[in-house]
């Protein structure tokens, strides 16, 4: 049995538990688990990981080993047992025989975070859409408190089971969540069209939860995003207008934070969300350098990005956290990655310049001598770009403008 170090004491006292079959760090994971249990509120009172070839088909890691833990979680007055994978229905029946206290799974308790800290329409009802999901999926199995038989009006029907109704009813309630999620994704399609229509670029930043991706976003614009040393500090999304270096001027969007063996169930509720990514025309990956795991938590966050179908957007590594490293000669840099600190506000020139240069070229910033017969050509920059300054000359008007490049070659001539 292992302890972590805590300073306070919740009324939810845990003990963590994993099947270390191989597949994946199961240290690394359980201490993950340990964040998320205490960002839900929950106090980690110890952890166990056995070591297995395969999971337990009836108890995940096996009955001997859950008596050994649940003499320990009577000790210890614990009064919930969290598993670091998914768990089936009768799984968890047959381990709350054993433990004698409630028993979650990873899903379960990230569900339950996530309906904690949603604020937005969209982001309750993809959450609500997820947790109804994986009950219809875990409702079988829960034992005989679902197989009473019964009738009633506008309920269930002579001879139709509680299981039976509560499918039903959990069912007609994802129908209508799902029917209120494509009217907002239809409304998010569309702002997406008018930003691209607008020639509206987008950055989208990405990154494992707690790497400080709203930090950022607030150091940079001043966004005012809630921002927390816990995992999923916040899950909807929040976009602000930022000027580049060049004049051009890139939308940041702040999305969801990932992390290791994200449920499938999470990215297909926040696909909407996620989706800012696919159609970003920059990803801005944020990795925490400071951590240990910070190398292998960028490699989830490229996984999933892949899985979204982003393989083609230029990406940007940006590792954040300088602050608290003592050297930062072994930090591998090139022309698509920079150091920053968000907390300090320290390599923001930097940044910025990164995300000019790997931004496609959709304008450039030029010096123009246009002759007063061709004055048209500068409404013409105005509409589809920027102009910084005007100046009236015996020969023209100077400007210093941001020129489309579909107009560049009417303006060739008079570059200065």
């Amino acid at each position: 049995m292992n302890n972590f170090k805590l300073e306070e004491k919740s009324e939810y006292r845990a003990v963590l538990i994993s099947a270390d079959t191989g597949e994946f760090d199961a240290e690394l994971s359980i201490r993950e688990l340990f964040e998320l249990a205490e960002t839900a509120g929950v106090t980690t009172e110890f952890y166990a990981i056995q070591k297995r070839p395969s999971y337990d088909s009836a108890t995940c890691i096996g009955a001997g080993r859950l008596e050994e833990i649940a003499a320990e979680a009577r000790a210890r007055d614990v009064n919930i047992a969290i598993f670091d994978c998914e768990l089936t229905a009768n799984q968890t029946r047959n381990i709350e025989n054993i433990l004698d206290v409630q028993v979650i799974d990873r899903t379960t308790l990230i569900l339950d975070i996530f309906a904690q800290r949603a604020n937005s329409k969209e982001g309750c009802i993809q959450v609500e859409l997820a947790q109804n999901k994986y009950r219809l999926a875990h409702l079988a199995g829960r034992g005989i408190e679902l197989s009473r038989l019964g009738g009633g009006i506008g309920t269930r029907g002579p001879g139709e089971s509680k299981l039976e109704t509560d499918r039903r009813h959990i069912r007609t309630r994802i129908e209508a969540l799902e029917q209120q999620l494509k009217k907002l994704e239809k409304r998010r399609k569309l702002h997406r069209e008018r930003r691209k229509k607008d020639n509206i670029l987008t950055g989208a930043i990405v990154g494992y939860t707690n790497v400080g991706k709203s930090t950022l976003l607030n150091a940079l614009t001043d966004a005012g995003v809630l921002a927390e040393n816990k995992l999923f500090a916040t899950l909807d999304t929040t976009s602000r207008m930022l000027e580049l270096p060049d004049g051009r001027s890139i939308m940041l969007v702040d999305t969801v934070g990932l992390i290791r063996r994200l449920p499938h169930q999470i990215v297909k509720a926040f696909r909407s969300t996620l989706e800012e990514a696919a159609n970003a025309d920059i990803i801005i990956n944020i990795v925490d350098i400071s951590s240990d795991d910070g190398i292998e938590q960028s490699k989830v966050t490229d996984s999933l990005l892949n899985d979204l179908g982003c393989e083609q957007i230029p990406k940007i590594k940006v590792f954040n956290k300088a602050d608290m490293l003592e050297t930062h000669d072994n930090i591998p840099l090139d022309d698509k990655t920079v150091l920053i600190s968000a907390k300090n506000k320290s390599g923001f020139d930097e940044l910025l310049k990164c995300i000019s240069k790997n931004l496609p070229q959709t304008a450039v910033r030029k010096k123009l001598l246009i002759p007063y017969d061709k004055t048209h050509l500068i409404g013409s920059i105005r509409n589809e770009g920027k102009i910084f300054s005007e100046e009236y000359t015996e020969n023209g008007t100077e400007i210093d403008a941001l020129i489309d490049i579909k107009l560049l070659y009417l303006v060739e001539d008079y570059i200065q």
